[in-house]
């Protein structure tokens, strides 16, 4: 059963963001200050990506962990309250994730997802492998000119 009041829970549920999160920001401050230029959630790709660095064709998604099923089958028995809804909801994304992935990929975009608890504790190790990622994507890029 869940501890907090039917009013507790909506306050609860209505401040987290969709976009513009924490990690979100930690990440793109750190990317920004290395000189990178990118897009933040760019409308005119399927799944609408947290950051994307449209010359080099890179996309990164900062999943949260609860929203994107991380750690999906010791999580989902512990899901109590609306257990249907919930379970429901979650396996939607993840099926979703997985659709956006694809296509993404088959357009030749490379795909990045990142959990946003793993982007606070490891950032300047999560802006490293963009940044390889970008240089990889830059010399393919700028080779074939």
């Amino acid at each position: 059963m869940d501890n907090l009041t039917k009013e507790q829970r909506s306050k609860a549920m209505k401040a987290i963001r969709s976009k513009d999160t924490t990690a979100e920001v930690l990440l793109r401050q750190k990317i920004w200050q290395l000189g990178y230029r990118y897009r933040k959630n760019y409308k005119k790709l399927k799944g609408k990506p947290d950051i994307v660095f449209t010359k080099q064709k890179v996309v990164v998604f900062i999943d949260g962990e609860f929203w994107h099923g991380y750690n999906w089958e010791n999580v989902k028995p512990n899901i109590k309250t609306n257990s249907e809804y919930w379970i429901k909801k979650i396996e939607n994304n993840m099926s979703r994730d997985a659709v956006v992935n694809n296509i993404l990929q088959k357009d030749n975009w490379v795909v990045l997802r990142f959990w946003a608890r793993y982007v606070k504790k490891h950032t300047d190790e999560c802006v490293n492998f963009i940044v390889k990622q970008l240089e990889k994507k830059y010399d393919r890029t700028s080779s074939s000119k």
